[in-house]
Order: C-alpha cells, then structure tokens, then sequence
C-alpha cells in the first residue's frame, strides 16, 4: 500500500492556486507550482511512501552495488508503477465526483495543461523526463545526506522549485494531472490515447534520469574512490 501515490494533495493544490494564477496571466504561476510539488515530495520522503520515480534511483543504485538483483528491481519497478497509478485513479475520481475543479479558472487551467503535455514531441517528452528525474532523485539523494530536517526539506523544495519552473515532464504527476483532466473535460485534445502517449516517453525519461544520471554516475564515481 506503501506504493499508492502521495502526489495527489499537491495536485489539489496546484490546480486551486494555478487556476486564478492561469486566467490573470500571473509570473507567479510558475514559482506557486514549484512549491507545491516540494510540500508533496516533502510527504514521500518523510512519511515513507514508495515512489516510482525515487525507487529507480535507490533500486538502480543497489543492483548495481550488487545488494539486490536486476530482476527483483525490475519487478519492484513495475508493481510501484502500477501501485501509484492505482492511488491516482482513486484519486481522480475522488476529485471528479467531489465537484471542487467545476469553476472556469480551475477547468481552463486544468484542460490547458492537459493539452500541452498530451501534443508535445516524443522527443522532447522523452528528454524532459530525463531532466525532470534527475533533479527529483538528486533531491532525495542530497537530503538524505544533509544533517537536519531544516537543510533536508530546504535541498527538496530548491531542486523540486528548479524542474517544476523549468516544466519538466514527472511520470506519476502527470498521471495525476491527466487523468483528472480526462474525467474533468470532454475536449478533444485531451484522450486516453494522448494519456498512453504521454506517459511513454516521460516514464522512459525517468527512468534514465534517476536510473543513469544520479544512481549510475554515483555509483561509478564511489566505486572510483575506493
């Protein structure tokens, strides 16, 4: 259970705040998502949920030390995977049927932002990802290397800020943000197929971004020192 996502409060938030933010054409939109994300990693980490997008750094990292099999990671992987879209898809509908994103300003914003991240390229979701994960697990890594719980939480809203304001693509987050979207809107720009499409990329970018930026290049420099 550990697995189902803890993403979802912060989704709450970014489409109550972004949506007035979206419609006013506010700077502020950016730097008001950005902390929101932070506060959501801030529960994964502490609250010790399983994250899809954290676990391919810490089970790439141990399979490599040799402390786990390749095999047990890849199956840990997908059952994280799928466990966190499940906690999405409960979420969604938990949303939907709450009838709380029925204003314009959250309706707008919200099928917006859908709309973007279903048309962008192959290429640029794949590459977006990789940036994306490798700022969230360079967040979980130097926090847990940070002493005090005031450096941990001040190095995971600073680099969480960084891929948020930058619009990187995270897998689980858009799960999130699109499948509300699909519930929430019936235009046409925003499908089931533009969701697959989306998620293919970007989790793909994840998993390099966590997989061979943070754990593999630590990994390799640790090894280099002993």
């Amino acid at each position: 259970m550990d697995s189902i996502s803890k993403l979802e409060p912060a989704t709450i938030v970014l489409f109550f705040m972004g949506g007035p933010l979206y419609a006013a054409d506010s700077p502020y939109l950016n730097l008001i998502t950005g902390i929101t994300f932070g506060v959501a990693l801030a529960i994964v980490i502490w609250g010790g949920s399983e994250l899809f997008t954290g676990n391919l750094m810490t089970l790439t990292f141990s399979a490599l030390s040799k402390v786990t099999r390749w095999k047990d990671t890849l199956i840990l992987w997908f059952w994280c995977y799928i466990g966190n879209l499940i906690g999405v898809i409960l979420f969604s509908f938990l949303i939907y049927f709450s009838g709380i994103l029925s204003e314009i300003e959250m309706d707008r914003f919200t099928v917006s932002t859908a709309s973007d991240k279903m048309s962008d390229g192959f290429v640029d979701l794949l590459f977006q990802g990789i940036m994306c994960n490798w700022l969230v697990c360079l967040a979980i890594w130097t926090s847990a290397r940070a002493k005090g719980d005031a450096a941990k939480l001040a190095l995971v809203f600073v680099l969480i800020f960084a891929f948020v304001a930058t619009g990187f693509e995270h897998s689980i987050a858009n799960m999130s943000i699109l499948g509300i979207a699909l519930l929430h809107s019936s235009v046409e720009t925003v499908t089931v197929g533009g969701f697959i499409y989306n998620l293919i990329p970007v989790t793909i970018g994840n998993i390099i971004g966590g997989g061979v930026f943070v754990a593999g290049v630590y990994y390799y420099l640790g090894k280099n020192k002993k």
